[in-house]
Order: C-alpha cells, then structure tokens, then sequence
C-alpha cells in the first residue's frame, strides 16, 4: 500500500500535462515515503510514521489529478486477472516502466533524484534506488515471483491499452509495447525494456 501511494505521486508526476503545484505535492509526497515506509515497515506502531503515510498517501491522491500512466494501466489487468496486490503490482512494474519513458523522463526524473537527495542523483540512480527501496521492504522485483507467466499476455495487453491511466503515460503506448513491457517484467528482464 506505501508503494501504491509511492507510485500515485511519481506517476503523476511524469505525467506531461502542466500543474507544477500538483507537482510540488507529488515531490514532497515521494520524499515522506522514503523516509517513513521503513519505519513503519519495521515498527508498525509507530503512530509518526504511519501518520506522515497517511498523509503522502493523500498528496498522492491529490497529484494524480494530472493522471497516471503504464504502471498502473499494467497494473489494473495483471490484478483482476490473478488476484494480486495492487500496490505489490505498481512496485513490480516501477522500473520497467519508467525504463520504457527514459527517453522522455529523463530531466524529470533527475530533478527528483537531486530532491529526494539520492547519493546517486542521476536517472540511473534513481532506477537503482527504487529497486533497492523495493527489496528492503521484502518487495520481489519480477512477477515470476508471485506466480504470474505470460500466458495471458496478448490478453493482458489490450486490457492495460484500453485502460483509462495509459492516456497519461509521458511516452505513447501500444498493445506491443505494453506486452513486451509486462513480458519483461515477468521475467525480470530489465535490459530488455530499453530495445521497445
């Protein structure tokens, strides 16, 4: 649930539309989880820590108004289909996403990394960061690991095409993009998502 509202602010904050406010908030919203999800991971009754969730859940709320993009369109049908944590969904498929939108996140996301004052403040690093975030709460980093094949993944494509949240993806998205996109994600195969 901490990487759903991780990923409702990062999302919205790729987003292309214009709504600095929107964000500032996600901004901020990113910082608070990365600084308390731990915490509250490690020490559930920490009242401070689950408070300051509770409101970076909220910004992340807030800054979506922009919209929301790949992660979440993957995420929505890979949930229905096989009964799998939405937030568990959206921290699987954050770096294979945004390695698809590199191209067109790049600044972007480099700003965040300064923000966020990662020791690597870098696209790269922000990449490594997440990833590293990810397994220190427990998270696996490819859906092989909780059981999920390609089987489905025409079916899986068209649904994530049609979802409302691919309108907002920074870089445009078809069915065969987001196949290769949840394929690699499958088989953890992050190198991969840079030759789509």
């Amino acid at each position: 649930t901490g990487m759903d509202a991780f990923v409702h602010n990062l999302e919205a904050y790729c987003v292309n539309s214009f709504h600095p406010m929107a964000d500032g908030i996600a901004f901020e919203g990113m910082r608070m989880i990365k600084e308390w999800l731990p915490i509250a991971m490690t020490d559930a009754s920490n009242k401070e820590a689950r408070a300051n969730l509770l409101v970076a859940s909220l910004m992340g709320g807030t800054a979506f108004q922009k919209g929301l993009g790949a992660i979440h369109s993957l995420s929505h049908p890979v949930g229905g289909i096989y009964d799998a944590h939405h937030g568990l969904l959206n921290a699987i498929f954050m770096p294979y996403v945004l390695q698809f939108n590199r191209p067109v996140i790049l600044d972007k996301i480099t700003r965040l990394a300064q923000y966020l004052q990662l020791s690597d403040p870098t696209f790269d690093g922000f990449l490594d960061w997440g990833i590293k975030f990810c397994q220190q709460l427990g998270l696996p980093t490819d859906l092989k690991a909780i059981n999920i094949s390609t089987e489905r993944a025409d079916d899986i494509a068209e649904r994530a095409f049609l979802d409302p949240s691919t309108a907002g993806n920074p870089r445009m998205l078809s069915p065969d993009s987001l196949k290769q996109i949840f394929m690699a994600t499958v088989n953890g195969n992050l190198k991969s998502v840079e030759t789509i």
